[in-house]
């Protein structure tokens, strides 16, 4: 296998995912409707996942070094950009099922999402070598601000979750696991800090 193929597997890795939750969706749905419904809620799901690595790439390479978190690291970028495409997959089917229900969603969160799929395209756009040079610091806090604002996202929909009797048990499944992974970043921040050299007094 090539290394422009290695470079694409998260890309193709997220798409499967989706088109999985798709197929998901169409087999177990029971009509057109809650066949849109599922699709929008397990698409969802699968761009989580996919987030989720390209979230605690780094920290996972710096807390358990190993070839494979190595390699997970290396491909953070695409492992970004598989989440992109992957939560694309999730606003389509999102609006489509929105769009059959007729379902309104509230204001506050038309706009936290919507600034979420901003961030999310500044992003993406920005996955390059080129742009990062071009906008140097402006670049790093686009992407710091930008992939914490979507884990905040992901974590706020899956807390709110647990005052629904009907849906609390996808919070009490995701949650956790969001908090877990903002739990390894802050881990790994700490590691890497300790191990800075510290300044010599003259």
């Amino acid at each position: 296998m090539s290394v422009r193929s290695h470079r694409t597997t998260p890309i193709l890795i997220a798409f499967a995912a989706s088109a999985m939750a798709v197929a998901a969706a169409a087999l177990f749905g029971a009509d057109f409707t809650e066949q849109s419904q599922l699709a929008a809620r397990w698409t969802a799901r699968a761009s989580f996942l996919v987030f989720l690595i390209a979230y605690s790439a780094s920290a996972l390479d710096t807390l358990f070094p190993s070839a494979v978190t190595r390699r997970i690291r290396q491909r953070r970028r695409q492992w970004g950009l598989g989440f992109a495409l992957a939560h694309s997959v999730h606003l389509a089917a999102l609006v489509h099922a929105l769009t059959l229900t007729g379902e309104q969603r509230p204001l506050p969160t038309l706009i936290g999402g919507g600034l979420a799929y901003a961030l999310i395209l500044a992003m993406a756009l920005t996955s390059n070598d080129a742009s990062q040079r071009a906008l140097g610091t402006v670049w790093k806090r686009l992407h710091t601000i930008g992939i914490h604002y979507i884990w905040f996202i992901f974590f706020f929909s899956y807390v709110g979750r647990l005052a629904d009797p009907e849906r609390m048990m996808t919070g009490l499944i995701f949650a956790p696991i969001a908090t877990a992974a903002l739990g390894l970043r802050i881990l790994a921040w700490v590691k890497r800090r300790r191990a800075r050299p510290m300044p010599s007094a003259g």
